[in-house]
This record gives structure tokens, C-alpha cells and sequence, in this order.
């Protein structure tokens, strides 16, 4: 088990005093039998009140309302958890679904719909010729080795970078690019999962990287793929490999675009336009 502690910090600065308008917040990790959250502190200037909610996914909300004009926002967010899961591998995949294709029960088959339908099916004709290294019809082949080989792929072909813009690059401007950000590469590897039938989702969150960042940690994307008997199981795109402890999970969605830290807008001129400064610390602690 590792105790570790997330420490999130954004700052908006306007030129001058601006109305806030309601923001949203999904920076609080997702707890379960594999995360266990000791403390969690929110701290939010200027004056504001918080209505916490969940969505459809599961995913802990904040709503904040803002009580009064203001030329910054700062947004603080500390928290320590607990991650239990120590060996990601170690998980069984029922029977049936060991090789693909396959098919699932017919209840599951109905709650996954929702992760089977393509987010950008007008990119499928580029899919479908990159998808063909992989598989095609009429062969068969380990459900674990396909999906690692592309996540593989993904990793060794396309250049990361950061990019500070909203949103997310479409799978075919990713191919065509041969770059992209976590959130990109993970909503290719997403709809490649779709497009052979896989339910997929998108996951934003933390990820602890004490031998490559200083503070040890960043913001970070990822995906998770449903496997009958095992669950979701989540593959890191960047790296290549399978999440693990180091992969802290705030929010899941459907679609990448739904799973921003801090959306939210505000009232004013727009030469008060914001300067945005953010600053993330993931540390393991005792």
C-alpha cells in the first residue's frame, strides 16, 4: 500500500474585477477498494459556496457558486490517499473473453453500450486501415495481447507533448500529427477499443513519477477497457504499460472532452481575458 498525497493548485488572473460564473470541479480521486481517501481539503478564494454532487458516472463534483467580484481565482486542493493496488496484472479475464473475439452476457452487453459507440466515426475509414496491423476478420488472438500491443504501439509512435488547449485532438489529426498529449493518445486507444466492439472510457487524473518530475507528479490521462471477469482495467498510453499504483483516478467518462479538472466561465470584458497558472504535486508519503 502506498499513502500518497495529491496537491492541486490553479490560478486564474483578470485584468480586472470579473463576475465568476458557476465552475465545475472534478479533482477529487475516486475512491473504492483500490483507493481510500485519509483527507481531503478544498480551499477556494474568492468568497463562494460548494454543492457537491454526483454524476452519472460516479464521479464526486463540486459545483461553486461565487458570492462576489473578483480580479483572481485560486483553486487549492490537498489531498492524501491510499492505493492498494500493487500488482496490476494480477487479474483473471472470464473464460470467454480470453480470446477475440468474443461475445459477453447479454446484461452486460446492455450496460456497455453506451462505451461501445464511436466518438468521432467519421474517423473510421483511418481506423480501419491502421486497426489492420492488429487484427482482422477471421483471426483470432489473446483480448490482453491485442489491447497491449496497441497501447504498446500507441506508446512508441507517438510523440508526447503537452498542449495547453481545451479539448482533444480527433484519432486521425493524432495519426496523421504523430503526436499528441496524454488525453489524445488515450482517446485514440479509446476508439480503437470501439471500433473491434470494446467498451472503453476516458480517465483523467494524477499520476505519481518521482524519476522524471520535479514534485513528482503531474496531472494525467488514461483509459480503461471493460474485460469480462476482470473489470476495467486501465492502460496508460504515454508509457505503455497497464496503470497501476502510481495512477490516481479522479474522473471517468464516455467521451474525453467531458473530464476537465476545472471548467467554468465568468462575466466581464474580454481584454480581462485570464492568465491561467497551474501547479501539481503528487508525493508518496508515510
Amino acid at each position: 500500500m502506498k499513502r500518497i498525497r495529491i496537491q492541486h493548485n490553479t490560478t486564474y488572473t483578470y485584468s480586472e474585477p470579473v463576475t465568476l460564473l458557476p465552475h465545475r470541479l472534478m479533482i477529487r480521486p475516486r475512491s473504492g477498494h483500490d483507493i481510500r481517501i485519509d483527507r481531503a481539503a478544498l480551499m477556494i478564494e474568492p468568497r463562494h459556496h460548494i454543492l457537491w454532487q454526483r454524476d452519472i458516472y460516479g464521479n464526486s463534483v463540486a459545483m461553486v457558486h461565487f458570492e462576489e467580484p473578483a480580479a483572481r481565482l485560486d483553486i487549492r486542493s490537498d489531498v492524501v490517499v491510499q492505493h492498494f493496488e500493487e500488482e496490476p496484472l494480477n487479474f483473471l479475464v472470464d473464460d470467454k473473453a480470453v480470446m477475440f473475439p468474443f461475445y459477453s452476457d447479454l446484461d452486460e452487453r446492455v450496460e456497455m453500450i453506451p462505451y461501445q459507440m464511436l466518438c468521432f466515426p467519421s474517423d473510421s475509414t483511418v481506423m480501419r486501415d491502421w486497426l489492420a496491423q492488429f487484427w482482422m476478420p477471421g483471426q483470432t488472438i489473446q483480448t490482453y495481447v491485442l489491447l497491449d500491443n496497441i497501447n504498446k504501439w500507441i506508446s512508441g509512435n507517438i510523440v508526447y507533448g503537452m498542449r495547453e488547449e481545451p479539448g482533444v485532438q480527433t484519432p486521425a489529426e493524432t495519426l496523421r500529427k504523430g503526436a499528441g498529449s496524454c488525453r489524445d493518445t488515450a482517446t485514440l486507444f479509446i476508439e480503437a477499443c470501439r471500433f473491434f466492439g470494446l467498451a472503453a472510457r476516458f480517465v483523467s487524473g494524477y499520476l505519481h513519477c518521482p524519476q522524471t518530475v520535479i514534485g513528482h507528479g503531474s496531472t494525467h490521462a488514461w483509459a480503461e477497457v471493460y474485460l469480462p471477469g476482470a473489470g476495467w482495467k486501465g492502460f496508460d498510453t504515454t508509457s505503455g504499460i497497464v496503470t497501476g499504483h502510481d495512477h490516481i483516478a479522479a474522473a471517468v467518462t464516455r467521451h474525453p472532452a467531458d473530464a476537465p479538472p476545472v471548467s467554468g466561465s465568468y462575466s466581464g470584458p474580454v481584454y480581462a481575458a485570464p492568465q491561467m497558472h497551474v501547479e501539481v504535486l503528487v508525493n508518496e508519503v508515510p
